[in-house]
């Protein structure tokens, strides 16, 4: 491997918070290579899925290859991976970087550092990645140069000496930060005469090919017909093609070092390829792994049923068929008395489950409810046994219960000044603490808050938003585990648990809680011949109370004059009869409840 051609490779990734700038600045480093004619051009050319596009969000990392001619005459290739910027997505970020050397770190000129944007260059500065800061937007009249250039240098500690002022929209300054990526991102190193070895940094599924696997190749080179093997899991496969992304797969004879491109074999299940495993070859292969990724564990979880039984096939294949594309989402069949036949599933954040749901709607047209949803609590027992539950239904015997323990988060919150107090009484309402306030200019401030993850799964980041008018951001990683006076909250109807209602609350917010869910009950449950009682239980105590109304059914309007006693005997007959049917009463809980229950607890809480 000559040493020249490492020199004209330059990998890199754009970061940023989410709407400053990424996808769009990707859009004009393709024009401006020419990687792709003008006629094929289009908005978010590299946002491939229609969600990403409706939304205006990048889910998935997309890496895509360029060829570059410098000022100084030389060609230059270029390896870009645009990445996500929402929270949800960190894993797929932190999966980029380690393709790359550097990265250019984008900052809307007129919003400023946000929170994601702190998270984003401290995983590049952990990944000792060569960081290019670009000041995107400064074509719009409220964009402040300076005031974001100082924010740069005094939260991220990134010198501003020599600002690249960008507009990603129309192009201004991309020239600019092209050669910029050349001259500060150093190129690939390799050791020379090293055997093998590739770093797995995504992987998707082909229905026709099998699994297509995303490699940085490191030391030595891929060809097609190598017979190569994955260091973690052991499997042995044949490359049938290699190739670079140009943006769309394009193959080529020999994928050298330093270079990012893919790889197919004859792997048909995606669990067998693990993100950040490393390739090597089959015969005298590399015995040391390159460093990898931590394994990435779903921290939400939700019940999902089919509306229709007829459909439970259907949605099993249907989250066969998304997991193949995101290994970070998990589910295992389950059953509720209430709802039949489902899945447990697992998400990295509620915009993962979110994303999932909706493509499960869209691409395989599902009519599905989803459950609340919740998170994973360690149970540790009074013989020392710990067990992780997601699903109140599985709590053992809370005679057998030491403590209970539940998940924490670190938020970094950035708000404006004038807002701090509603900041911190939302922190305080859901049970959290702030540990450190600093002011990040002369407007701004961070707010370093710990909270409990299940506070902030539904409404949390709306209610930012709302107090601060639109400016808050918000970022958070996992703080470990708390003990926390956590109890399981049943819903009785017609003295009847309801599993699919049950959840964990904290013994201070169960009365409000159980409340909310006896009232969208009775509201949305359909009268029956007998009255209901709606009811939320904490173990043998009643906590909350709601009833659904009987029908008046008015039997004695056949009667007119007479004596008074004739109403009362047939009144005293139906009563008798309405005791007699509740004894045997089922009462049915329509579909469009469960939907309308599980949204309006949402909504409210």
């Amino acid at each position: 491997m000559e040493l020249t051609t490492l020199d004209s490779i330059r990998n890199f990734c754009i970061i940023a918070h989410i709407d400053h700038g990424k996808t769009t600045l990707s859009d004009r480093i393709l024009e401006a290579t020419k990687a792709i004619e003008l006629r094929n051009m289009r908005e978010q050319t590299l946002d491939a899925m229609d969600l990403e596009r409706e939304r205006g969000i990048t889910i998935k990392c997309h890496p895509v290859s360029m060829m570059y001619t410098a000022k100084d005459g030389k060609t230059y290739r270029f390896n870009l991976i645009d990445t996500p910027g929402h929270v949800d997505f960190t894993y797929e970020v932190s999966r980029s970087m380690g393709a790359c050397e550097g990265a250019i770190l984008v900052v809307d000129a007129a919003q400023g550092v946000e929170a994601q944007t702190v998270a984003n260059t401290y995983l590049a500065i952990e990944n000792n990645l060569e960081i290019v800061p670009v000041l995107n937007k400064v074509d719009m009249l409220s964009a402040k140069v300076e005031e974001t250039s100082r924010q740069i240098e005094e939260v991220l500690g990134i010198p501003m000496d020599r600002p690249l002022l960008i507009s990603a929209k129309t192009g201004l300054g991309v020239e600019e930060v092209l050669e910029a990526v050349v001259a500060r991102i150093h190129p690939p190193k390799t050791r020379k005469d090293a055997p093998l070895r590739a770093l797995v940094f995504d992987s998707v599924f082909d229905i026709y090919r099998g699994v297509i696997t995303y490699v940085r190749v490191v030391d030595g080179a891929l060809k097609a017909g190598d017979t190569v093997t994955f260091m973690s899991s052991g499997i042995v496969t044949q490359l049938k093609e290699v190739g670079i992304f140009s943006p769309d797969q394009k193959p080529i004879p020999l994928l050298e070092a330093g270079n990012v491109g893919y790889i197919v074999g004859s792997i048909k299940d995606p669990a067998d390829i693990k993100i950040g495993d490393t390739v090597t070859s089959a015969k005298e292969g590399a015995t040391e792994r390159l460093p990898g990724f931590k394994e990435v564990h779903p921290m939400v979880f939700s019940g999902i049923y089919p509306v229709s039984t007829d459909e439970y096939e259907k949605v099993r294949t249907g989250l066969e068929k998304l997991h193949l594309n995101d290994a970070a989402f998990t589910y295992h069949p389950e059953s509720s008395v209430a709802l039949g036949f489902g899945f447990r599933c697992g998400f990295l954040g509620l915009l993962h489950m979110e994303v999932v749901q909706e493509r499960l709607r869209r691409e395989f047209d599902l009519d599905i409810i989803s459950t609340h949803p919740a998170v994973v609590y360690k149970i540790v027992l009074k013989d020392g046994t710990t067990l992780e539950i997601d699903n109140p239904v599985n709590l053992p015997d809370i005679t057998r219960v030491e403590r209970i323990e539940e998940p924490m988060i670190k938020a970094t919150i950035i708000c404006p000044s004038t807002c701090i107090g509603d900041m911190m009484r939302i922190v305080l309402d859901r049970r959290g603490y702030v540990e450190k306030t600093e002011s990040l200019d002369g407007t701004r401030v961070i707010l370093t808050c710990v909270l409990p993850l299940n506070e902030i799964l539904i409404d949390f980041h709306d209610m930012l938003k709302s107090v601060s008018h639109g400016y808050a951001s918000m970022d958070y990683e996992p703080y470990g585990y708390q003990e926390s006076a956590i109890v399981k909250m049943d819903i009785l109807l017609n003295a009847e648990v309801v599993d699919a209602f049950s959840c964990m609350v904290h013994k201070d917010k169960a009365v409000s809680r159980g409340r909310q869910i006896c009232k969208a009950l009775a509201d949305e449950i359909p009268p029956h011949m007998f009255k209901i009682p709606v009811q939320a239980a904490l173990g043998r105590t009643i906590i909350a109370r709601e009833d659904i109304r009987a029908f008046r059914k008015d039997v004695t309007a056949k009667l007119y004059g007479g004596d008074v006693t004739r109403k009362q005997k047939l009144l005293k007959k139906q009563a008798e009869g309405k005791k007699r049917m509740k004894e045997f009463g089922q009462v049915n809980v329509p579909q469009s409840a469960f939907i309308a229950v599980l949204k309006g607890t949402s909504k409210d809480e």
